[in-house]
């Protein structure tokens, strides 16, 4: 029996879980939501639409997606719920048992969501799945909402690297790019709407071809366009960094910031092979040694998985002293939990839980040590800061080379770009004094 679903003015809410390609998706839906319509509101306000991005890359991630879809339900019961993305591609069965939830979307269809909306609630959850399609791809370009903050630009998806441990290609599929031109009309509307800064996104950025175009072409292409002032690579793989990198980040006429995400996972040989990662620890440590010596206000991130099947006391040694000898300024941490349907789930020697709970706060202790170090590089001298929102009474942003900093003014500072004094850090916020305006 279908129960009628409330409406007067349709309101939809978004919550959006994992990665920044997540979130450029979700952006993109974002504006077919307005182009239908709809008025967006604040996750937890009443909504006759609410929509749960998911993630799944690890059991946490999966967990977390289950609490917002509940969350979302208790304080709308009577709305019309979709699940959409990697959680719901790959484990529908139990998004399914969710009292309430009437849609569930895989990544194939999610951004036509708005096809599968109904005024009425399912009794059952209607499932929209189906096989990812291979080969290139284009997006709709659309929208005229002021963009007020960093804009991601999806570029590519899916991967095709088979690490041992990750379930993103069977939730993704396959590697496969965006075509060129595509991408760079979108990202002319972003910045016609007014984006300064773009962070390009996508499973394995690294990996984009078109046509006999590459990320490079991509960089090269989107540093010609009026008023972008930043242009920021939000992860890729050490083996997959263009050549000339380095060389733009140096450039002062070139947008590319001096910022790197480069996945580590470990920093030992044997967990690497089993993880199957295409690089020995000494090409890491080759690798930032030349990163560091080449661009000297360069901010390295990293990510780090703790507690994979035969990681032993030596192995996760071995990764702390990688984190701390190199010019590594944050690591994000990740526990391993087993993914259902990739080999590293059958591997021997499970680690005990607890553990890899223990392992994973000495990296978190060890990650703010060296973030706190990269800060303080910094007290007394200038940067120019993108300013995106206010935070206890101080208005808050970015770097070009990633450093969040908060600082005092009377103006409206939304999406603009100041010179700022470094005068300390407090806590992971580097405290400023504005110089111009």
């Amino acid at each position: 029996m279908s129960v009628p679903v409330l409406r007067m003015k349709k309101t939809a809410s978004l919550y959006t879980l994992g990665c920044r390609l997540n979130q450029a998706e979700t952006a993109l839906l974002a504006e077919r939501l307005r182009a239908a319509g709809y008025a967006l509101v604040p996750f937890g306000a009443p909504a006759h639409l609410g929509i749960i991005h998911t993630c799944t890359v690890t059991a946490e991630a999966d967990a977390k997606s289950r609490k917002a879809v509940r969350a979302f339900i208790r304080k709308n019961p009577e709305a019309f719920v979709a699940a959409i993305g990697c959680y719901s591609e790959v484990a529908r069965e139990h998004i399914a048992r969710i009292p309430g939830v009437d849609l569930i979307v895989g990544n194939c269809r999610k951004l036509d969501l708005l096809d599968y909306v109904t005024d009425t609630k399912n009794e059952t959850p209607r499932v929209v799945l189906g096989p990812i399609e291979g080969g290139d791809f284009t997006l709709p370009v659309c929208g005229d909402s002021p963009v007020t903050r960093r804009a991601n630009l999806k570029v590519q998806d899916g991967c095709d690297a088979k690490c041992s441990y990750c379930v993103v290609p069977l939730a993704r599929g396959t590697s496969r790019s965006r075509e060129t031109d595509n991408l760079i009309e979108e990202a002319r509307n972003l910045v016609a709407r007014g984006a300064k800064e773009i962070v390009l996104t996508g499973v394995n950025v690294g990996a984009y071809q078109f046509q006999g175009s590459a990320l490079s072409d991509v960089i090269e292409r989107l540093n010609t366009i009026n008023g972008l002032e930043r242009i920021r690579i939000s992860s890729i793989e050490m083996t997959q960094a263009p050549e000339a990198v380095f060389d733009w980040m140096n450039d002062p006429d070139h947008t590319l910031v001096p910022f790197l995400h480069i996945p580590l996972q470990s920093g030992s040989d044997a967990v690497l092979k089993r993880m199957n990662r295409p690089y020995a620890a000494a090409d890491f440590y080759a690798f930032l040694e030349r990163a560091a010596a080449a661009v000297p206000d360069l901010c390295v991130g990293t990510d780090v998985l703790v507690g994979f099947p035969g990681e032993t006391d030596a192995d996760f040694d071995a990764t702390c002293r990688l984190v701390e000898d190199t010019c590594i300024a944050y690591a994000h941490v990740f526990a391993y939990s087993a993914r259902p349907g990739v080999p590293a789930a059958h591997f021997p020697d499970p680690v005990d839980p607890r553990v890899i709970r223990g392992r994973g706060e000495c990296v978190r202790r060890l990650s703010a040590g060296k973030h706190r170090r990269f800060l303080e590089r910094y007290i007394g001298k200038t940067r120019s800061v993108l300013f995106e929102t206010v935070e206890d009474g101080r208005w808050a942003g970015y770097t070009d080379n990633y450093i969040r900093v908060a600082a005092c003014s009377a103006e409206d500072l939304t999406n603009e770009i100041r010179s700022v004094l470094l005068e300390g850090p407090r806590g992971r916020v580097m405290a400023g004094r504005i110089l111009d305006g």
